[in-house]
């Protein structure tokens, strides 16, 4: 599980009950209350099932499982010196002597750079043909995003829509003053669960995922620069150099300590 993802869900979950215990709330009455859930939690559902295809909604599981694993980390010093050693190794014996190395390529997407370059692939339709891969991952991630931001945009909404229903049901009953106050607190139920689901749960969700999406992306970026570079035949200290750009200080330091 992604630490970061865990750690927040347990914080803001204690934040909040832990505070209505202290400011005096049953939290079991959120709990309870039966109509509030069901206007809240499946009317926001149902607004998002029409919004997305019906695949896209089945997959919101899988696009969740994902915000709590995690992506697949990526270390780019590790990819880095790799490069470098086909880079070497290009040099020394030519492009094709990377064909072995590219066996032992784990990243996919990787390996395929590698074996185009290696095919004698244009360099300038090689670079089109991993960028373009790189815009249709970024296409295919929007889809999880937008479940969850709309899931986020939805939610307050029903949440309003939940406490009308329970402001209408009070004004029914102003003859009863002890029901009034009842009444109303229960109409207040269902703007918490609108609120809290939006900010609490779906939206940092859908933010996760854009994090997510932007951390893969840039590592891919990395990839086809090392990978246009080696092609090119560019000198192997030019391309480690050019390719610390794109991890932070500390790691670029930690790097040249290794190295040393």
């Amino acid at each position: 599980m992604e630490k970061g993802t865990m750690i927040g869900l347990a914080m803001a979950f204690v934040g909040v009950f832990l505070g209505a215990i202290m400011k005096g709330a049953d939290p079991v009455a959120l709990f309870v209350n039966i109509p509030a859930i069901l206007i809240v939690w499946i009317g926001s559902l149902g607004a998002v099932l029409i919004s997305h295809p019906f695949a896209e909604s089945q997959n919101a599981g899988k696009y969740f499982q994902k915000v709590l694993k995690g992506v697949e980390e990526h270390s780019a010093t590790e990819t880095i010196s790799k490069i470098v050693v086909l880079t070497n190794r290009a040099r020394a014996e030519g492009l094709l002597a990377l064909e072995e190395e590219a066996k032992s390529i784990e990243d996919p997407f990787f390996k395929k750079g590698v074996e185009l370059a290696v095919d004698g692939t244009d360099p300038e339709q090689l670079k089109k043909t991993l960028i373009s891969e790189i815009t249709a991952m970024k296409e295919r991630h929007k889809a999880g995003q937008a479940w969850f931001t709309n899931a986020g945009v939805f939610a307050p909404t029903f949440g309003i829509i939940g406490a009308v229903f329970g402001l209408m049901a009070t004004m029914a009953h102003l003859d009863d003053p002890a029901a009034i106050g009842h009444g109303i607190s229960a109409a207040f139920v269902a703007t918490f669960w609108g609120v809290f689901l939006a900010n609490g749960l779906y939206l940092p969700a859908a933010n996760k995922l854009k994090r997510m999406t932007q951390e893969e992306s840039a590592h891919k970026m990395l990839i086809v620069e090392g990978i246009m570079a080696i092609q090119a035949g560019v000198s192997p200290r030019i391309v480690e150099e050019m390719l610390k750009s794109h991890i932070p200080p500390a790691e670029r330091e930690a790097m040249a300590a290794e190295a040393a």
